[in-house]
């Protein structure tokens, strides 16, 4: 279960690009200019995904009733 493990942001994909592209300069491309956003601001413009998320579980909720009669967690 020792698989290799990577970065999920694309930082790995960005380097990997950065040093392809490398013109000679130096660069730092986990400086400070880094591509973060703030927890409360993704929940800001993500909210409709978490909500269209909730949705769909309460449908396949039911749908797993309808199809097996069953329940989750029983």
């Amino acid at each position: 279960m020792g698989g290799k493990r990577t970065e999920a942001c694309g930082r790995c994909g960005l380097s990997t690009v950065i040093d392809a592209t490398e013109d000679g300069e130096a660069r730092d491309i986990y400086g400070d200019e880094r591509i973060e956003v703030d927890e409360d601001e993704m929940r800001a413009v993500s909210r409709h995904v978490e909500l269209l998320g909730r949705a769909k579980d309460r449908l396949n909720t039911y749908a797993e009733r309808v199809t097996y009669g069953n329940f989750r967690g029983e």
